[in-house]
């Protein structure tokens, strides 16, 4: 894993050193969007919808809409003059029961690895935190956003987990549930009795995505009996949308031998057409020689050219060298 964030957790006059990494990952097959007839892909272009043009994205900035249509450009700069206090701090805010931590709260997990230097102050919150059955509320800056957060304890490792803001969830605003219902005694026991039946202990590996094993299967097969379509380079295009990602090594490679193998046999065509008049019929070449010299009359140069020319037409015509647009 590589780290995402370095900094420190600051408690008390306590300060750990440490570095942070995504405890999760999506596993979704990558789809693409194509186009149905040819298998290309579809691009999307950053486009100005005042003046039509392509935008690149060094000239991209952020902006806010006013209430009345106008717009407030933030750029980059004006974005690093605010302050972060907590930049390269997780600060410890309170330590809070466990229990009082709303799940529908808790955002992203990321793992806390210590600096080799900081492995006892690590262990000390570490165990601090299980034998109290707290969590810790921090602030931290991440991604230049600053956000809530608690830190909590799984296995040996501490984990960083974000938390939404208070406004950031939604009531449960559902006038229906305000309604009376009256559930019979015999019903709440039935009721019971069925979660019973089904009561187990959670193990996440008993569970499996059905619908990404059933896609991965469909795509297997497709590939197995050939149903794909190659998809040629587009002429001109040496870098993926946004130009943020690296250049395929090996395909430039490939276009290039590609080109210099039709540019070497471009040249072997046209020494071959140099040399074609000295493999012409017998009489065509003689005439030529004559010609130049003065001694061929007009008549007999003129047989001479047209033997040649009939000799040419007799032969099969060389394909050009196809060229590859770049």
């Amino acid at each position: 894993m590589r780290a995402i964030w370095k900094g420190a957790v600051a408690f008390g006059l306590v300060n750990v050193p440490v570095k942070v990494y995504s405890a999760t990952g999506e596993h979704n097959v990558p789809l693409h969007q194509v186009h149905r007839e040819d298998g290309g892909r579809i691009r999307y272009k950053k486009v100005c919808s005042i003046d039509g043009e392509e935008v690149p994205y060094s000239d991209i900035a952020k902006g806010y809409e006013t209430a009345d249509g106008q717009m407030v450009v933030l750029t980059d700069e004006d974005l690093d003059q605010l302050p972060l206090s907590t930049e390269r701090e997780i600060a410890v805010e309170e330590f809070v029961p466990a229990e009082q931590v709303d799940p529908i709260m808790l955002g992203k997990t990321y793992y806390l690895e210590p600096e080799k230097n900081a492995v006892k102050p690590y262990a000390l919150l570490r165990e601090a935190l299980l034998q109290t059955d707290r969590m810790a509320v921090v602030k931290v800056a991440l991604r230049q956003r600053e956000t809530m957060a608690v830190l909590r304890v799984r296995g040996k490792v501490i984990c960083l987990q974000t938390l939404l803001w208070p406004d950031e969830v939604r009531e449960a605003d559902f006038p229906v549930l305000d309604a009376d219902v009256s559930v019979r005694p015999q019903e709440a026991k039935m009721a019971a009795s069925l979660v019973e039946s089904l009561a187990a202990d959670f193990d996440p590996s008993d569970f499996s995505d059905s619908y990404q094993e059933a896609l991965e299967a469909l795509i297997e097969a497709k590939v197995s009996s050939g149903s794909t379509v190659a998809v040629p380079t587009p002429a001109g295009e040496e870098a993926a949308e946004g130009g943020g990602d690296v250049v395929d090594l090996l395909s430039a490679l490939q276009r290039s031998v590609e080109r210099a193998r039709q540019a070497r046999g471009g040249a072997a065509s046209s020494d071959t057409d140099d040399e074609a008049p000295k493999k012409t019929a017998k009489g065509g070449s003689r005439a030529k020689g004559k010609a130049d010299d003065g001694d061929a009359t007009p008549k007999r140069a003129s047989r001479s050219k047209a033997k040649a020319t009939d000799d040419a037409e007799e032969r099969p015509a060389k394909k050009p060298a196809r060229r590859r647009a770049s």
